[in-house]
């Protein structure tokens, strides 16, 4: 018999499904445009292209400037945001019941993964405060496939657990990850706590849509 059938992987994004970060990253892309005389852009446009490798959303927020600007204000960004990670007020805090679903998959011999638009630097960082590395048998950064919605990421994920595609859940809060799941032929599951509407969400393949980390055991167990 194929073990590979008995393997289930559930993969994680990260920000907006894992941790509350958007405060830091609007905060950073903020610094980032002040220090150039530009005016930030609102919360909601930063929200909306949280997700993406950095360069693609910092490319989103100021279109009309050249891809050398867009590399310049993706140092800046990274600059303030590395800043701002030491000061002695800096939050981003787990959401509420991340680490009890991280229990209860792992009890019953779930593979857990990663799958996020942050850098491998930036993902360690999370890791480091959270005390999360161990959890994960895979991890997929911008650093290692094209960004979101392409499926790489997801058929890094599977192709190193042996997992395959339709026993493997995608968990996020974005269309980009819902988009992901479908073009890798995954599972997709939406949370509504994050930074895009429940409506996109579903509309991009989201099977189910999840209002509490409570309800992440018997989603994925279902599908």
């Amino acid at each position: 018999m194929d073990n590979r059938l008995n393997l289930r992987l559930v993969v994680f994004d990260v920000d907006g499904t894992l941790i509350d970060s958007q405060h830091n990253i609007a905060a950073a892309v903020a610094d980032a445009w002040r220090a150039e005389g530009l005016t930030p852009p609102g919360a909601e446009k930063v929200r909306r292209n949280i997700g993406l490798p950095l360069e693609e959303a910092i490319a989103a927020l100021i279109p009309e400037a050249e891809r050398e600007f867009h590399l310049h204000l993706t140092d800046l960004y990274k600059q303030a945001f590395a800043a701002n990670r030491q000061r002695a007020d800096y939050v981003e805090p787990l959401y509420p019941g991340v680490l009890e679903a991280l229990d209860w998959l792992e009890a019953n011999d779930y593979l857990l993964g990663i799958a996020t638009g942050k850098s491998r630097r930036g993902l360690d960082a999370v890791f480091e405060r959270h005390h999360l590395r161990h959890r994960f048998v895979t991890v997929q950064t911008a650093d290692d496939a094209p960004g979101k919605p392409n499926p790489g990421m997801l058929l890094n994920a599977m192709q190193e657990t042996g997992a395959e595609a339709l026993r493997t859940s995608m968990v996020g809060d974005t269309w980009f990850d819902m988009q992901m799941a479908a073009n890798a032929g995954t599972r997709a599951i939406g949370v509504d706590w994050g930074y895009h509407d429940v409506s996109e969400l579903k509309q991009a393949g989201a099977l189910r849509i999840l209002s509490a980390f409570a309800e992440l055991p018997g989603a994925v167990a279902d599908l």
